[in-house]
């Protein structure tokens, strides 16, 4: 599949200076196009979704993915200098997404999103609703106040609990690991694989297993620019600024806001979200789904239960899954975006069996079963060394 990447021109305002923002547009052209938006903020939406759109084209839906400014070739102005953080807006992301359906004459799309683009998504319905055709939310993400629900769900299984994986948890914090790198290591085991995956993590002292999920599941607060792949560098000023990503600590062990502390001090302290969005979906009066995974802690179900439960018309669909489908299961995704999109989205809840049984592709096909492997490994050979001594 042949990609041509376009660009619109976006004009100086507000102290942002004009630059061009780039797309791209494939699969056969439709009457109403599925724009995609990833997550992040920090993802970058061409190069590493290239696999999904030539599934989505064969599968026939005309998508657009648009390179969020400050990311991949929306990074720089005319004058090839980086964007300023006056630049960094939720509502111009917002305006950029008309600004692209007007470049490609469309008047109005389905618009999907995931984790942060799913609040871009709805944020694009508060402030253009004329453009929406119908929408899809892949774990939901509403407001920067829903960390206390990501805290209830990561404590109630890994600290509350009266089991081995709790315990387990608890006595690698007592030992002195350090409790941020514990968090984001059991959090990503665990909606990578669940409990299987998390049991072996955990049951004795970190070993290679361990090393290799704290590479994966700490990027996002020590890697801060991945060229066209993850640019959280620019973009990180809206999810400080806008969305809350610095928080407080309440004082309580595994408290999700350490994830991304040890950026805090880079950006701008929490100004304000520019959107109620729950609120904001009372008026949704598009169809709407929302994709759930039960195992997902960065958005858990309670918050795509409240969507639903406040949209006009919306679908909950439940999978078996972690974080994002779109980069953990984008078949089940691409499925309920076909789905959508042929007016089917009643039949969606039906489906939820079958969705789980498609093939996975990335990471997540072979990581997690690579993982318990190492884990077991590892356990042999501690086994094999006390016997030793």
């Amino acid at each position: 599949m042949r990609e041509s990447l376009r660009h619109v021109r976006r004009p100086a305002a507000e102290g942002t200076p004009a630059f061009d923002l780039a797309y791209v547009r494939t699969g056969p052209r439709g009457a109403t196009p599925v724009v995609i938006i990833p997550g992040g903020p920090g993802l970058a939406s061409v190069l590493p979704y290239r696999g999904l759109r030539r599934r989505a084209a064969g599968g026939g839906l005309d998508v657009i993915m648009i390179e969020h400014r400050g990311i991949g070739r929306s990074r720089r102005d005319l004058d090839a200098r980086p964007l300023p953080p006056a630049a960094m807006r939720i509502t111009a992301v917002l305006d950029d997404v008309a600004a692209v359906l007007d470049a490609e004459g469309v008047d109005r799309a389905v618009i999907v999103g995931s984790s942060y683009g799913s609040y871009l998504a709805m944020a694009f319905g508060a402030r253009h609703p004329e453009r929406v055709a119908s929408m899809l939310l892949d774990s939901a993400l509403q407001s920067a106040h829903d960390i206390d629900i990501e805290r209830a769900a990561v404590r109630g299984l890994f600290w509350d609990a009266d089991d081995d994986m709790a315990r387990g948890v608890r006595r690698l914090v007592t030992a002195g690991v350090s409790e941020r790198i514990v968090l984001d290591v059991v959090r990503a085991a665990y909606e990578l694989g669940g409990t299987d995956l998390v049991h072996p993590l955990v049951r004795h002292e970190p070993g290679l297993a361990w090393r290799a999920l704290t590479a994966y599941a700490t990027r996002d607060a020590e890697i801060a620019d991945i060229p066209r792949i993850y640019e959280f560098d620019l973009v990180g000023t809206i999810a400080f600024r806008e969305l809350g990503y610095g928080g407080t600590l309440d004082g309580h062990p595994l408290d999700p806001v350490r994830t991304y502390l040890p950026l805090a001090s880079r950006y701008p302290a929490f100004a304000g979200e520019p959107y109620d969005l729950l609120e904001a979906v009372r008026g949704f009066d598009w169809p709407l789904v929302v994709l759930s995974g039960d195992r997902d802690l960065r958005t858990p179900a309670a918050i795509a239960e409240r969507v639903v439960a406040s949209a006009p018309d919306a679908t909950l669909v439940r999978l078996h899954n972690g974080h994002s489908a779109l980069d953990t299961h984008p078949m089940a995704l691409l499925n309920a975006i076909r789905r959508l999109v042929r007016g089917q989205q009643a039949a969606l809840p039906g489906d939820e069996p079958a969705l789980d049984r498609l093939p996975r592709t990335g990471v997540s096909a072979s990581f997690p079963s690579l993982l318990v492997q190492i884990a077991r490994l590892d356990a042999l050979v501690r086994r094999r060394v006390l016997r030793r001594r």
